[in-house]
């Protein structure tokens, strides 16, 4: 009696296991679920080509933040600016790579399938007099595209690696040192105290951090030092606003 007892309890216990199993999803099921949400991957590659085969297969498949923005452009030939920037998983990696070439089969190649953060960057560019590299960059020292522009201080929009950092910033010491796409823009503007609105938007790796900070004060020393150093994505963004 017991050992019938006992059989009776696992046929029960294993009905149950059964019962809990998970049901197996469709093909058009798994083709509606998302692997994620992610930022700033794959901006501003390829443009401003000549010649044939330039700034192809750049920033494809990347996971994170960031990850393979601004590479490709501005080449002159052939088989220039090809295959930058992929494959990369974290923030901030694989770009600015194979910028402004001239002749063949330049700036090919690099920063792809990095892990972490800051790897495979500002690989085979050539630089101007400015020391910038790329498509359509401003400022000093930005490797990629649509860096560094519309800055009304010098000391803004300079040292920006990717695609779209460091732009239309007011004030002072704004938009600088960014990786990835869309970081230190739109900071101290319209501040009627030379002391308002600086030291925002810096040093942030990945995407859209470090924007929209320190705007429209009318106090002295306000909206100072916001959203820098931030990594990841939609990191420090509109702070110190509107002080009067």
């Amino acid at each position: 009696m017991k050992a019938f007892t006992l059989s009776v309890a696992a046929v029960a216990l294993s009905t149950a296991v059964a019962a809990a199993a998970p049901a197996r999803l469709t093909d058009s099921q798994m083709s509606q679920i998302s692997g994620g949400v992610a930022f700033g991957n794959g901006d501003g590659n390829g443009n401003g080509n000549l010649g044939s085969t330039n700034g192809t297969g750049n920033g494809n498949q990347n996971a994170g933040d960031g990850n393979g923005n601004g590479n490709g452009n501005g080449n002159t030939g052939s088989l220039n600016g090809n295959a930058n920037g992929n494959l990369n998983t974290g923030a901030g990696n694989g770009n600015g790579n194979g910028n402004s070439n001239l002749g063949s089969s330049n700036g090919v190649n690099n920063g792809n399938t990095n892990t972490g953060s800051l790897n495979g960057n500002a690989n085979g560019n050539t630089t101007n007099a400015s020391g910038n590299a790329g498509y359509a960059n401003g400022g000093t020292n930005n490797i990629g595209s649509y860096n560094g522009n519309g800055n009304t201080s010098t000391t803004s929009g300079n040292g920006n690696i990717g695609y779209g950092n460091g732009n239309n910033n007011g004030g002072t010491n704004n938009g600088n040192g960014n990786v990835g796409s869309l970081n230190g823009n739109n900071n101290g503007n319209g501040n009627t105290s030379a002391t308002s609105g600086n030291g925002n938007g810096n040093y942030n790796i990945g995407a859209l951090n470090g924007n929209n900070n320190g705007n429209n004060n009318t106090a002295t020393f306000s909206g100072n030092g916001n959203g820098n150093y931030n990594i990841g994505a939609l990191n420090g963004n509109s702070n110190g606003n509107g002080n009067h």
